[in-house]
């Protein structure tokens, strides 16, 4: 066995689902199945945008899974090991899982753990394996990059192409040039090169369509220049228009054929108008059997946090579940007005920097089908405005396993920390998306002099006691004014939401909570604090010591709370460690979360929610990386944690076929690394132009 000192078995976590699927219709199946198609006909974008060499990675395990037959142990006959079959097929189901070869805490690259001599062996078990071996043994193995982030000696961007390398400025002067002339960087990537003496920066648009150079865009200066051109990822888009064009005739409504079509017509063009219009009418499709999203979507993979990569979802509904968290959405205005920037002096009672709300959006907890992401989240709000809000229950279950570990848990709680902590993250994650995601007013300038606030005599800023100073100008959204800390810091703006109000007893109510239940809602209450700890400490995995960077948005927002709340909550969480045993562990007072533990939390929400409302980019900027540093003693808990690290997800996802008889089944695969790799073998990704 090589090398590699982070080699161990991770267990594989089954998306339970058939019972569902079972019960949806003839129809409803068809359309699931279809959908579920285009969703995965997008995986190999995933994999482009993750690194360079990943495709090629994944056309070699498909392919010795296919010259092996699938029977992967009697690869010894090639002269391996068995514990190197083992390994390989660890980083094959991790790799898969998370659709690309940058999956470590953090976005770190991650190696194969077994020498590339052993590899050779098993690919030599035919020319065509041995080929696609050649052409991605190099940079599959080669560290440095390290990790995800802005080109450089030691990390990589696959958003970012080209030779010579492109600089961090270089991104932000073409972002400038993008803004000016309205083209959104969603869907984009950018390729640098030198063409007779001169940069040209090359805009690559995803489409279907491919037309390169259309457009030349003014840089203002002689010596560079940046143009568009269509057809970023055009084979698999136009795979992914196939089957949308399919799964209309088995559409439920015709808002779900008004979203398909605009679906079709953005990723055939590259149209960010046209995907705009499919989520404003896929918001209005409440409530539907089979619910779906795709798209350029979440940024959290871009170090300048604008560029999205692509998912494709598909879910079915549980409607029982559903209904509960209508309870939740009833109570959204009440709720809102707890919070710590509402006043009551004007816009009905929600104040200046809260918008003023005729509707809330659909809440809908669902079981996924088709994940296509390089993460799956327990849940999602989409899109930013008029949103709706997801909870994925199978993904959500997953915590519930009692084998993994708990080590920041002193393990005199361990068993009952288990045992809520399934709990705290369902209502948590509930508050985050609805009232985290969904709340907030960004002020700006919505046409040239027009403005959605009172130019004239501005809102008082609660951080200064004077006039707002600053706010968005026209067509700047939340993420091109913040960058690169955008996606972070809008991630603990909605975590401090979801902590800031998990003691409200009217929100543990609806979730069934009180002082005669099991557990009570003291016991909730007390679990969830000590959750902020143990992901506070956690995160700390995801931090690089060496170049300052976070490889994670959500980690750095879990241990910007951390170290605020132990530095400003009165002691009433501290850190038990001792470097002789490697014990570091979370300790709360229950007695004091409310006086201490909500009051540090407020004013860290406060800063954060005006900051963004106000567009105040500078100031936050200042802020929160001096409160994400991971330096002091805190850099002595981060070794610790890195010492024992937690075991990754790895899922596993079923596939839909048609029968002889035009019936759609469910085909679900054994919990294992040879099931995983053999579930995606199935989907025939790798020969698309054969589809």
């Amino acid at each position: 066995m090589s090398s590699n000192p982070s080699y161990r078995l991770t267990p594989v976590t089954q998306l339970a689902n058939k019972s569902i699927f079972d019960s949806l219709s003839t129809t409803q199946k068809l359309y699931a199945h279809h959908m579920s198609l285009a969703a995965w006909y997008g995986a190999r974008i995933v994999l482009r945008q993750n690194s360079a060499e990943a495709l090629g990675i994944f056309e070699f395990i498909m392919k010795l899974h296919n010259a092996s037959g699938g029977k992967w142990r009697e690869l010894v006959k090639q002269g391996v090991t068995s514990e190197d079959v083992d390994a390989f097929l660890e980083y094959s189901g991790q790799f898969l899982s998370s659709l690309g070869n940058y999956f470590e805490i953090g976005n770190k690259k991650a190696v194969p753990a077994l020498s590339m001599s052993a590899l050779r062996k098993m690919a030599q078990i035919s020319p065509d394996v041995t080929e696609a071996l050649d052409s991605i043994i190099g940079p599959m193995f080669s560290i440095p990059p390290e990790g995800l982030g802005y080109p450089s000696e030691r990390l990589s961007s696959n958003y970012y192409l080209g030779e010579p390398r492109i600089t961090k400025e270089e991104i932000s002067s073409v972002a400038k040039i993008m803004e000016r002339n309205m083209l959104e960087p969603e869907n984009t990537r950018i390729h640098k090169s030198i063409r007779r003496r001169k940069t040209v920066f090359e805009i690559l648009q995803a489409s279907a369509d491919q037309v390169e150079h259309i457009k030349e865009l003014d840089s203002g200066d002689p010596s560079w220049s940046v143009v568009l051109s269509r057809g970023d990822h055009a084979l698999e888009l136009a795979q992914v228009c196939s089957q949308l064009e399919i799964s209309i005739k088995y559409a439920e409504n015709k808002k779900q054929r008004e979203v398909i079509s605009y679906y079709i017509r953005s990723f055939r063009s590259g149209s960010l108008e046209a995907y705009r219009k499919s989520q404003k009418a896929w918001v209005t499709d409440i409530a539907p059997m089979v619910e779906t999203n795709f798209g350029f979507v979440e940024p959290y993979k871009d170090p300048a946090g604008v560029r999205g990569e692509w998912q494709g979802i598909v879910s079915i509904s549980n409607k029982e579940e559903s209904a509960k968290m209508q309870a939740l959405v009833e109570k959204a205005d009440k709720l809102i007005r707890t919070l710590p920037w509402v006043t009551e002096d004007e816009n009905d009672g929600n104040g200046p920097f809260e918008a003023t709300r005729c509707s809330y959006p659909d809440f809908s907890v669902v079981y996924s089908l088709a994940y296509v992401s390089s993460t799956h989240w327990e849940a999602q709000n989409l899109p930013n405005a008029s949103s709706k809000n997801t909870l994925w229950v199978n993904r959500m279950s997953a915590n519930k396993d009692p084998d993994r570990p708990c080590s920041y848990v002193h393990p005199d709680e361990r068993k009952t920390f288990r045992s809520c902590n399934h709990i705290v993250r369902f209502i948590v994650t509930a508050l985050h998306e609805l009232l985290g995601h969904g709340t907030g007013k960004l002020l700006s300038e919505t046409s040239q002099g027009e403005y959605n606030f009172n130019r004239e005599n501005p809102p008082i800023n609660p951080l200064t006691g004077r006039p707002i100073e600053t706010w968005y100008g026209v067509g700047q959204t939340w993420t091109s004014v913040f960058g690169e800390i955008a996606p972070s810091a809008d991630e603990c703006r909605a975590m401090l939401v979801s902590y800031y109000l998990v003691e409200n007893i009217e929100i543990l109510s609806v979730f069934g909570y009180h002082d005669t239940s099991e557990p009570k809602a003291g016991d909730v209450v007390y679990y969830a604090y000590l959750h902020i700890g143990v992901e506070g400490l956690l995160a700390m995995a995801a931090f690089n010591t060496d170049t300052k960077v976070w490889g994670s948005p959500h980690a750095q927002a879990n241990f910007a709370i951390l170290k605020h709340v132990l530095e400003d909550g009165n002691k009433f969480m501290v850190v038990d460690h001792n470097s002789a045993t490697g014990n570091i562990y979370i300790r709360v007072d229950r007695h004091r979360i409310v006086s201490d533990g909500k009051s540090a939390l407020g004013p860290m929400l406060m800063r954060l929610h005006i900051y963004r409302c106000t567009a105040d980019v500078a100031a936050c900027k200042e802020w929160y990386e001096s409160l994400s540093a991971v330096d002091g003693i805190y850099e002595k808990w981060r070794n610790m944690v890195v010492e024992n690290p937690e075991p990754k997800w790895k899922f596993i996802q079923g596939n839909t076929f048609l029968g002889d008889k035009g019936e759609v089944e469910l085909k679900i695969y054994d919990s294992s690394n040879e099931g995983i790799i053999k579930s995606f073998a199935e989907r025939n990704l790798v020969n698309l132009l054969q589809l």
